[in-house]
């Protein structure tokens, strides 16, 4: 699965990137049914990254080279493994123990029947079936319910319980002593629930998007009682049969009585005052899915959080008015409350963007794709991915690069189902295609084992042993198997090679960095033309052109081309191809 001396091991290579910083996520133990976002225990790394004495020294090098270390909190649920919960199941209804949860009696099958047999109320898992579980009491008997708007292995925090609040602040404090220079935090629009926990009929998901309908790939998870119910048709004017066989989440109308509750805020400014004990730069970003932007400008208040991640700009897809309208009501909204915005096209929950902008419609959002789906167009969404990425790269705010995207990698599209390991794969018998294709380790060397991803299984100086049954220098197969595909996409093909990707992205961070648009000025260029495909700005003295259209445009009089996203021998010094961007500045700059 790689490691923390892994990490420590490739921080030199993130430098030469051009990067200020990294979020991991989870390292903590786990059992690891939900890729680490089940936390056993808060305060120690899982074996199979390594030891705290690793944490230390990745995170001592990493500030030695110049970088920031961001970690990720799980506040919403810890893992059924997790000793209060342990604890909670063996403490009767009532207790201390329980409370710390969302333990509730159930409802009777039928009017006075005392079986509690049904669940306290209909709320749905946002991996698919319900979000309540019934446990067996200590004598054997039938009884409480628990909730967990994940998997079943993710039991949810009473976050009315002041002892949870202590926890948590002890558990930041725990990280914040080590060095650490902040923390992602996960749904960090839940936590909150709605008093009196009162049924809903809508069903949220963890990223919008659409599904296909078609073959049900088999699951072998044990609480898969029913599909996910949170898709329904499109149907888009003028569209044919294949266009509109498909489905995707409903609005949150009316608004779900479990994710962005005013609540969660008293917690971020009580968050806001713990990291405020600590010298440096400290920070929060949030990973909430909450619309419109207005509403997620909430979380960045000035005694709040310093960070949330831009879901609308990552849903725009490629469409210049798309963009255009996230660009904007994105800075509008961030800017109403002194924060910066943020840029981000794809992380460990979505559909690599080089695959998405190479499907048929480039503003579809698929939840995974699998052999049977429509296949990328390759080629394409690469393209298309290089130019979506300089124009990321040139808004002013923050930028976040996911693992890989820098070499372009495509999605695994052709992940056999018994390969794949994503918790909502299992509990929508397969209707979710789940996250695993865009989770495949990377490729370092083309011609290694493994790509050179695990080129030995935990070798020499390691402080963990060898699997069972491998000698610690026989290649490890990585957790999820990697495409023959991906040899063509792998480090060492790449670096030092004009026009690579990866070449790329060093550039466009070296121009970020160099033309200050981080901490820049925005505005609209009067050759921005969205409607025709053509999406410009300005960003200090830079103008950013991407040709979204079908046609060739010149570059404007005046300006020469510090970096276009087009192969090398094109005509980009005097024309910006369809699908690529340029970054301009004015001649003898």
């Amino acid at each position: 699965m790689g490691d923390l001396k892994g990490i420590s091991a490739k921080l030199e290579y993130l430098k030469k990137l051009g990067i200020d910083a990294v979020w991991l996520s989870p390292f903590y133990k786990s059992p690891q049914a939900d890729a680490g976002y089940d936390v056993a225990d808060y305060r120690s790394v899982d074996p199979l990254f390594g030891t705290l004495d690793d944490f230390d020294a990745m995170l001592q090098k990493a500030h030695r080279l110049g970088l920031k270390i961001i970690v990720d909190l799980v506040p919403n649920h810890t893992s059924d493994e997790h000793a209060w919960f342990q604890e909670a199941l063996a403490s009767p209804p009532g207790s201390a123990a329980r409370e710390r949860y969302i333990f509730r009696p159930g409802k009777d099958s039928r009017p006075g029947a005392e079986d509690g047999a049904l669940p306290p109320n209909n709320w749905k898992s946002i991996f698919g079936g319900p979000a309540w579980t019934r446990i067996t009491e200590k004598d054997g008997t039938p009884g409480e319910w628990y909730l967990h708007l994940f998997d079943t292995k993710q039991p949810d925090l009473n976050w009315e319980n002041p002892e949870v609040w202590e926890e948590m602040r002890s558990v930041l404090r725990f990280w914040l002593d080590r060095g650490v220079d902040g923390f992602r935090v996960d749904v960090a629009h839940g936590m909150i629930k709605e008093a009196g926990l009162p049924d809903w009929e809508g069903v949220a998901a963890m990223v919008e998007g659409d599904t296909a309908v078609g073959s049900e790939a088999p699951g072998a998870h044990t609480e898969q009682q029913e599909p996910h119910t949170a898709h329904i048709p499109i149907v888009r004017e003028g569209a044919s049969k294949e266009d509109t066989e498909h489905r995707t989440k409903p609005p949150l109308d009316p608004p779900s009585p479990y994710l962005d509750q005013d609540g969660v805020h008293e917690i971020y400014r009580d968050w806001n005052r713990v990291l405020s004990e600590y010298d440096g730069d400290r920070m929060l970003v949030a990973e909430a899915w909450v619309e419109p932007a207005e509403r997620l400008a909430r979380y960045i208040r000035k005694d709040e959080m310093q960070q949330a991640f831009n879901f609308d700009f990552l849903l725009a897809g490629w469409d210049a008015e798309r963009i255009a309208t996230a660009i904007e009501d994105s800075l509008a909204a961030a800017g109403s409350v002194g924060a910066p915005s943020t840029w981000v096209l794809s992380n460990h929950d979505t559909v690599r963007h080089p695959s998405r902008f190479g499907l048929k419609d480039p503003t579809t959002f698929p939840k995974g794709i699998a052999a049977e789906d429509e296949q990328p167009d390759h080629a394409l969404g690469l393209a298309r991915a290089r130019a979506a990425t300089m124009i990321s790269l040139a808004l002013p705010g923050s930028a976040y690069i996911y693992q890989g995207e820098e070499l372009g990698l495509p999605e695994h599209t052709t992940l056999p189902a018994e390969a794949r390991q994503d918790p909502s794969f299992f509990r929508t018998k397969g209707v979710e295609r789940g996250r695993d294709g865009c989770r495949v380790p990377l490729p370092w060397k083309a011609d290694a084992p493994g790509f050179g991803f695990a080129a030995v299984n935990h070798g020499a100086g390691s402080s963990s042993p060898p699997a069972p049954g491998l000698e610690a220098s026989e290649p490890a197969a990585p957790w999820l198997p990697q495409p023959e595909s991906f040899r063509d996409y792998a480090a060492d093909r790449q670096d030092g090679v004009a026009g690579s990707t990866l070449e790329l992205y060093r550039s466009a961070l070296r121009a970020r960095r160099e033309h200050r648009l981080g901490s820049g000025t925005f505005q609209w260029a009067e050759e921005h033309d969205p409607v025709n495909g053509i999406l410009g700005f300005r960003n200090n003295n830079v103008l950013v052109l991407a040709n979204m259209g079908d046609k060739v445009i010149p570059v404007p009089g005046g300006y020469s081309v510090a970096l276009s996203s087009s192969e090398p021998g094109t005509a980009a010094e005097v024309s910006i191809l369809p699908d690529s961007t340029v970054y301009l500045v004015p001649v003898g700059s």
